[in-house]
């Protein structure tokens, strides 16, 4: 089939975060938003028609995940990931946050330490301290355009503070590495040395671009793998964020009981019948479709690289290694974080997410969303040149 990935669909007054707050949130009416990672295409038709179908049966009640849904599952983690689990080693979250939640409780008690390696997604930060654990912060750190692991750090961090888990991120966002199999069996090690059960978000995993490639963290050991939870959804692969549906593997029954168990306390059981729809159709017949994006994302990234050089030198991009999400350093203009800010959002009337959001380290960066049709991409970096005056 042919996917048209540059068809410009008007997102405005349909209950859209990325359009239908920016007053609410202090940005210009008129702003283009590149922020969320959430894509501005619809999702791919065997979904959409898979969709229609549950619609059509007219019934949403409660609903379970059958075999079906695990043998598509399975089928996809082993041919674009090569991982292989037991059935029994699921278990279902709304999403991949709520499942960071579930871990932090599960895992540790209040005041004890969890570690992230920032600058990364903020969400990680805020689920540690509103759930009332410390906040512990091991930077990544840039060398020779591309963002690395202090070993040194992330180990002399958990020893010092006695901490019970790790938040990993694996593609990371916003710094766009696709960690090495090599980084991450020493990042195992240091944590199976010190006792750190690792969250594994690998929401991400589907985007990953050659000659990089991912590793599902569980795969690294059989020690790895009893002393983790994988977490990943659909929801980034297919832009199916709304519909609320993501996976947990978990190998260690013991650890899956504690993740279960909390997730128990909150309420939630059978998944959203839409989100587990969508799901399985992703991932029975969605190939083509996201092969056929993943194309229009590597287009989009040659579109910003020429861009940036052409017209706007000053700043610099982070060689993505997967996500669909770039990392721009805007440090060459001089100006503060909040200046830049300021400039971009009121002056361009771009909305992306600010560097300092992820972390200190993000100090003149800002994070923008490839994931949209190409004549968006090019208003929001017109409008960007035009603001600096270049």
């Amino acid at each position: 089939m042919d996917f048209d990935f540059n068809k410009v669909t008007d997102r405005h007054n349909s209950n859209c975060i990325k359009t239908d707050l920016a007053v609410a949130r202090g940005k210009p009416a008129d702003v283009l938003s590149l922020w969320v990672a959430d894509m501005d295409f619809p999702t791919a038709p065997v979904i959409l028609e898979a969709l229609q179908q549950k619609v059509q049966h007219g019934i949403f009640g409660y609903s379970c995940l059958d075999q079906s849904f695990h043998d598509a599952l399975k089928k996809w983690m082993k041919d674009e990931h090569d991982f292989e689990f037991d059935r029994r080693q699921m278990v279902s979250t709304p999403g991949v946050v709520f499942a960071i939640c579930c871990a932090i409780k599960a895992f540790t008690k209040e005041n004890e330490a969890v570690i992230i390696q920032t600058p990364v997604y903020y969400p990680f930060k805020n689920m540690i301290e509103l759930n009332g654990r410390r906040l512990v912060t091991s930077s990544l750190y840039e060398k020779d355009g591309k963002w690395q692991i202090d070993f040194e750090d992330f180990e002399k961090k958990i020893e010092e503070n006695d901490v019970k888990l790790f938040i990993l991120c694996s593609p990371h966002n916003p710094v766009s590495r696709v960690w090495t199999k090599e980084e991450l069996e020493k990042i195992s090690d240091i944590c199976l040395r010190h006792n750190v059960i690792v969250f594994a978000d690998e929401i991400h995993n589907d985007f990953v671009f050659a000659p990089n490639k991912h590793t599902v963290y569980s795969t690294l050991s059989k020690e790895a793998a009893e002393n983790c939870v994988v977490s990943m959804s659909p929801s980034k692969t297919f832009n199916l964020a709304g519909l609320q549906f993501s996976t947990n593997f978990i190998q260690n029954p013991a650890l899956r009981k504690k993740f279960s168990d909390e997730k128990d306390k909150t309420g939630y059981d059978e998944p959203s019948i839409m989100g587990l729809t969508a799901a399985r159709a992703a991932y029975e017949n969605g190939k083509e479709w996201l092969d056929a994006l993943r194309k229009h994302l590597l287009q989009n990234i040659d579109f910003v690289r020429t861009y940036l050089k052409e017209n706007l030198p000053k700043v610099r991009l982070i060689e993505p290694e997967g996500t669909f999400l770039l990392w721009l350093d805007f440090s060459a203009y001089g100006l503060s974080d909040a200046e830049l800010d300021y400039l971009i959002v009121n002056k361009a009337k771009v909305w992306l997410d600010r560097g300092t959001m992820f972390g200190k380290e993000g100090e003149c960066y800002q994070r923008i969303n490839i994931a949209t049709p190409r004549p968006l991409l090019k208003d929001a970096l017109d409008r960007i040149k035009n603001a600096f005056g270049e």
